[in-house]
């Protein structure tokens, strides 16, 4: 999945000339500087796009930069701070342009709605187009094309990183590079075993982000998602994730289909928590050069996830087994321990609490009557 961002912080000559509190310092530190918060695509005119922000991010700071700093910018303005998410149409990544937004914060949007909708944009004012590749059984049925977008696509933006002077990019991992290593919870320090071609192209995406922090000083900080899920994840294709496909069953009251027997686990990671640590990410000092779980450290089976809906909606559910897919692992569960060190990150939202919200949403968005 592919939730990727930028932010710039925008000065002007009046703040650089006036040395008054935080808003000299923060102007002295960040001073020709963006900052990424990076999933995995961008295409080639991401960096003319950079280059059009940098020589134009000479405008006067008018909003908060965050709440955590309010009462100490200059009297004349607050900062604000710029950013551009890519992806921000899809599912996480509309999540974390509302978020920026919520903080006051001026987004930009990246995507080409081949998976993300204009109408998770609501609270967003401007837009461009960016393609992403996210499903794990289709870069099986289609390998070149995963590799093709993740990969050229990371480094596409990584260069144009460089070149704008980035300080620092924060890049949308997966669980997925972990693959069948049979240890439980996964920790960072595995040796990745991926068994997808997806899982291949995010493992890769970590190594180009750690080769530029060496050789060109690129600050890069690797967020490994588990199973993402909430409010807007798209039910409407067969490479949709699991949990939105349910919902959607449940709604037309048709038989959750399950690859395998069921008793596969997974980490369900209730949307809010990875916005949460993604911009953490953006801000601790200790993040850089680091691969960190974005995760709860719980794992639930499929089996489970259907016990916990018949509880929700009141009612007995139908499911219907199918063989296993290839390239999907048997169990996945973070060790967190790590974020909770760097990042001062703990979940936001539990399973049984984010499956109640994601139903009432989609019952309120897709429902009959």
């Amino acid at each position: 999945m592919l939730a990727s961002a930028f932010r710039a912080l925008p000065w002007g000559d009046e703040l650089a000339a006036e040395p008054r509190t935080l808003g000299y310092a923060l102007y002295q530190q960040c001073k020709q500087s963006l900052q990424f918060l990076l999933g995995s695509l961008a295409p080639d005119y991401i960096q003319a796009y950079l280059k059009r922000a940098t020589q134009s991010s000479r405008a006067r700071p008018v909003a908060k930069l965050d709440n955590r700093f309010a009462g100490h910018f200059l009297k004349k303005g607050t900062i604000r701070m710029r950013y551009l998410v890519t992806g921000g149409a899809g599912f996480i990544g509309s999540n974390i342009a509302d978020e920026l937004v919520r903080r006051r914060q001026e987004v930009t949007v990246l995507d080409d709605l081949s998976a993300g909708k204009e109408s998770n944009l609501e609270s967003v004012r401007s837009k461009i187009r960016l393609a992403a590749r996210t499903s794990v059984p289709k870069s099986v049925i289609d390998p070149l094309e995963t590799n093709s977008v993740n990969i050229d696509g990371t480094l596409n933006v990584l260069l144009a990183a460089r070149d704008a002077k980035v300080r620092r990019v924060v890049f949308a991992a997966s669980s997925s590079a972990y693959g069948e290593t049979p240890a439980l919870p996964k920790t960072e320090g595995m040796r990745p075993e991926p068994i997808s071609p997806y899982g291949v192209t995010k493992y890769v995406g970590e190594l180009y982000g750690q080769v530029f922090g060496r050789v060109y000083g690129l600050e890069n900080v690797s967020l490994r998602y588990f199973n993402v899920f909430g409010p807007r994840q798209d039910p409407s294709s067969q490479y949709s994730g699991v949990l939105s496909r349910f919902m959607l069953a449940l709604i037309e009251g048709t038989p959750l289909t399950i690859y395998g027997d069921g008793g596969q686990s997974r980490d369900f990671t209730y949307v809010d928590n990875v916005v949460d640590e993604t911009l953490r990410a953006c801000e601790a000092a200790g993040a850089p050069g680091r691969v960190l779980n974005g995760g709860t450290g719980v794992r639930v089976t499929l089996n489970e996830v259907v016990s916990l809906l018949e509880k929700i909606v009141g009612g007995q559910i139908a499911v219907q087994y199918e063989p296993a897919r290839p390239g999907d692992i048997r169990d996945s569960q973070a060790d967190i321990s790590l974020a909770k060190k760097i990042l001062g990150y703990s979940p936001l939202v539990m399973f049984n609490e984010g499956l109640k919200r994601t139903w009432e949403w989609y019952r309120a968005a897709f429902g009959k009557g």
